[in-house]
């Protein structure tokens, strides 16, 4: 720590989320002396930086604590963080209600052909739909893969419009508005009976590859996959083919195995898929939640506590 405080940097890249100007403003009240960075700034005499990228230069820079905009943290070098001696927080825990109203808009979207009437609206086309198209959700089954605080964000909406939610989780305890759990090792049996699938767990070594040729032939025909984890999650060259092969309905991606989607993926020109830009969990108060985290941990390290959401 500087000898007149603790210093945090906002760095440059959280501005694909947010204005840095806003999260600096949000942390007024913070008991810390708050930079917004450039590009070209140097990192030396931080403590902290809030960012949304990794990049090698942090290592170099004697920084005590990285907190991480986002959930997910594969792009970060765990190891080389903690060699360096460097903790390293995230931003889970603040997007369950977001990315579960997205989900939900999802499925909706699916289940009453809004995307497709939306696509028919520049070509001034007026089509009503065949009898058999629409459904509504009540009623209808979804299995929800990792009930942490997205899938508890998705289980509670889905719960709330009449739907039957399952679940996946490693520890098969009750989760509040989900009805049936089952452990990884059932995950085929979990989604064999759901007009839904839902995406929401960490990428790690166990859900990397998670959902590939066998679980997606395990799907219903008229069954949706929808996922709002990470790209690698799923094993994207399979899904590719179950679309065009009609083995599933469907698909909702907001991540993907490479982003930006590249312009040359079939993915882009299916109309029973929805592409939107890894944005499940955006909302106007991302900003706010994160600078409560920045301002619990700025807190925890003038104590010398364990900080909230440590990953290293």
């Amino acid at each position: 720590m500087s000898d007149d405080g603790l210093v945090i940097g906002v760095h440059p890249s959280v501005g694909t989320i947010f204005p840095p100007a806003t999260l600096r403003g949000e942390l007024d009240d913070v008991s810390a002396r708050v930079e917004l960075l450039t590009d070209d700034s140097d990192l030396d005499g931080l403590d902290g930086l809030v960012t949304f990228t990794y990049d090698d230069s942090f290592l170099s820079a004697d920084l005590e604590w990285i907190h991480c905009v986002l959930a997910g943290v594969d792009a970060f070098p765990l190891d080389a963080l903690e060699r360096h001696g460097i903790r390293l927080t995230n931003s889970s825990g603040i997007h369950g209600d977001a990315v579960g109203d997205t989900v939900l808009g999802y499925m909706l979207q699916f289940a009453r052909r809004l995307h497709v009437y939306r696509d028919n609206e520049p070509k001034r086309k007026w089509r009503y739909p065949d009898w058999d198209e629409t459904f509504t959700l009540a009623g209808e089954t979804v299995c929800v893969v990792g009930l942490g605080t997205l899938g508890r964000g998705v289980a509670a909406r889905a719960d709330g419009v009449g739907m039957d939610v399952v679940g996946v989780r490693r520890t098969p305890t009750p989760v509040p508005s989900v009805g049936q759990i089952y452990t990884p090792d059932a995950l085929t049996e979990a989604v064999a009976d759901a007009r839904f699938v839902v995406l929401t767990p960490p990428l790690t070594d166990r859900t990397r590859g998670l959902v590939g040729s066998e679980e997606l032939d395990a799907l219903r025909k008229d069954a949706y996959l929808i996922n709002v984890a990470r790209g690698p999650v799923v094993e994207q060259a399979s899904l590719i083919e179950a679309l065009e092969a009609g083995g599933i309905a469907g698909a909702a991606l907001d991540v993907f195995e490479e982003e930006p989607l590249p312009d040359d993926s079939p993915l882009w020109e299916m109309e029973n898929v929805i592409v939107t830009p890894h944005a499940a969990g955006a909302t106007q108060a991302y900003a706010a939640r994160v600078a409560a985290l920045v301002e619990e941990n700025t807190k925890r390290i003038r104590l010398d506590d364990a900080l909230a959401n440590q990953i290293v």
